[in-house]
């Protein structure tokens, strides 16, 4: 995946290929022996006459269309030089990520377009000591770049909560930034916000996705088998955790970066890593498969 500010490329695929007349992110196949970065490079000078010049793992997922399985890793390219051109004839356009559902593409394409949709930092608020404090640490947050935030705060009445998510939605989408309740669903409608983060305990109980496609819907799951279940829900995200020891959590065993790994390669949607991280550990996070780290401690002071 190709982006240029806030633009990101499409080429269209010829008519006579696989999901052909589509739209697609530029790419090709893995030569053998082929490192991956050094396809990526390949590829999009062979197609695009471009030089990669910065680029990092987005997502890697598995895709089973009915006459065929694909495997993709995805990269995102954020410098490079050269003017991009369709050499082998292929019409090329720039989009905005929020615009990229409204384009025709594959369905192995959709967890991409999730991906390229999130940041690489998801904060989960904290303790607070009143509406003064919150506000304060969540525009702190904010100020440092944060775009993607949770409101867990279980120990408020329904009332309560209720008020400061309207606040904090108004602080988040003045920073361009998007508010996830964990809550139940339908309060995400009376409040306006994006989207809603399922406990564990919430995902178990669900039989269906709890909102449209318009609204982001995360999950909290722990094992192979919650994220299963989440991605039978169709969830657009998922938090997987701990990956190493926390303090608010000494008894629970870590995963640690090779069975996290391990466990989100078999994912079709983005995972973040979540348990005693922070901002520093975004690049490995992204190394084993991950779309970034969720944290509270490390992102909310």
């Amino acid at each position: 995946m190709i982006r240029d500010g806030d633009q990101i490329l499409l080429a269209k695929r010829p008519d006579h290929v696989h999901q052909g007349g589509l739209w697609e992110f530029p790419g090709g196949k893995r030569e053998a022996g082929e490192a991956p970065r050094q396809a990526l490079a390949r590829e999009l000078h062979e197609e695009l006459g471009i030089m990669v010049r910065t680029a990092r793992p987005l997502i890697r997922f598995t895709h089973r269309y009915p006459d065929r399985t694909v495997e993709l890793d995805v990269w995102e390219v954020t410098d490079f030089d050269g003017t991009a051109h369709g050499w082998e004839g292929q019409p090329l356009r720039w989009v905005a990520p929020d615009d990229l559902r409204r384009v025709a593409l594959p369905a192995a394409n959709r967890a991409i377009v999730t991906a390229a949709r999130l940041p690489d930092r998801y904060l989960i608020t904290g303790a607070f000591s009143g509406r003064a404090d919150f506000l304060q640490r969540l525009e702190r947050a904010l100020a440092s770049g944060i775009r993607l935030v949770q409101l867990r705060a279980h120990r408020l009445e329904e009332a309560d909560y209720l008020r400061l998510a309207e606040v904090a939605l108004a602080r988040c989408h003045a920073a361009d930034a998007r508010l996830l309740l964990n809550a139940p669903a339908d309060w995400v409608t009376r409040v306006g916000a994006d989207g809603v983060h399922l406990t564990r305990w919430r995902l178990a109980a669900m039989s269906r996705r709890p909102l449209p496609e318009a609204y982001l819907v995360a999950a909290s799951v722990h094992d192979p088998q919650e994220l299963s279940r989440a991605e039978a829900l169709d969830v657009d995200f998922s938090v997987l955790s701990p990956v190493a020891p926390t303090r608010s959590h000494p008894q629970a065993r870590p995963l640690g970066w090779v069975r996290f790994g391990q466990w989100v390669a078999a994912a079709r949607h983005p995972v973040y890593a979540l348990g005693g991280l922070g901002a520093d550990e975004v690049t490995r996070a992204r190394e084993a498969g991950a779309q970034g780290v969720a944290a509270i401690g490390a992102f909310w002071g």
